[in-house]
This record gives C-alpha cells, structure tokens and sequence, in this order.
C-alpha cells in the first residue's frame, strides 16, 4: 500500500508545489523547445520572464532567467561566482514561512535570502539544494485559499497529514 511519508515533530508543512523551471540561460533557445517543440503556451512580461499557469501538476512552470534569479536571491543581476550555478528552480508553499525557514537555518542549511518579498507578493526563503536545483520555500496569497489550509486549485489535495491510502 502507497503511504504519504511526513516527518513527525517537522515545522514545515509543504501545502503544495507552488512553481518549477529550468533556470535558464538562452531565453529563445529555451523557449523554442518548451514552447514551441513541446507546445507550452507561455505568457512573456516585460522583463523577459515567461511562464504559465496552465499546466496541470504544478501552479507555475516558467523559464526564469538567471540574472532574475541571482537579482531575487542577491538584490543584483549577476550570479556570484562562490556559488553554484542552478539548473532549476522548485517552490514549495508552505503554512509557516518563518518557522520552516528558522528550521532550514537550524539544520545548517546556507540560506541565500529570508523572507524576500518579491513584487507580485510571494514571500520566499531561497537555498540551493545538494543537486543544484534554487530551492524556495514560500508563501503565495495568490495561489492559496482564505484558510491558507489548503491550495486554491480544484482537486488540490487540502491536507498534508500522513495516513496510509488504500
């Protein structure tokens, strides 16, 4: 029998995968596999970002540059050269920012910024995970419902609690 697996005693609780994506490098190279290739509707802002939010399995995939990520995690465009390059990006929202971040910190895990407020409201704690991938433990009002128990997404699942599944 599938088990859901959630470690007792944790602070984090992960409600869901708010985004993932490549980091990406070549924009257009990027976005003629993932768009035109793969037939991914992505939307484009100003700033070169483009995403969607209409995928089924993730409320985000999007192809982040990296100069926005290092901006997001350093406050500047370019990437320090101390740190590892990442590949890709992975949120998850979880219920008590503040907690798991304190949590992360405790478990000696390098935290690149804390309780970033980005500009569209997400607030994001970012570390680099051993495989390379920019890690980000958020909170997303947008994508949450008004109890914050659960994701806004039909057919989200609404509870994180472990219990074995028949």
């Amino acid at each position: 029998m599938p088990r859901l697996v959630c470690k007792e005693g944790s602070a984090t609780r992960v409600l869901f995968v708010a985004g993932f994506g490549p980091i990406v490098r070549d924009r257009e190279a990027s976005r003629r596999l993932y768009g035109d290739a793969l037939g991914i509707r992505l939307d484009a802002e100003d700033d070169g970002y483009l995403h969607t939010e209409g995928l089924a399995g993730v409320k985000t995939f999007a192809l982040w540059p990296l100069a926005q990520a290092a901006e997001s995690c350093f406050g500047t465009p370019e990437w320090p050269k101390h740190v590892p390059v990442p590949q890709a990006w992975l949120e998850f929202d979880v219920d008590d920012l503040e907690a798991a971040t304190a949590e992360l910190r405790a478990k000696g895990y390098a935290i690149l910024v804390a309780a970033r407020v980005e500009p569209w409201g997400q607030t994001v704690t970012r570390l680099l995970a051993p495989e390379g991938i920019l890690v980000g433990i958020t909170h997303t009002p947008s994508m949450c419902s008004p109890d914050r128990g659960t994701a806004s997404s039909p057919g989200a699942p609404t509870s994180t609690t472990p219990e074995e599944t028949a």
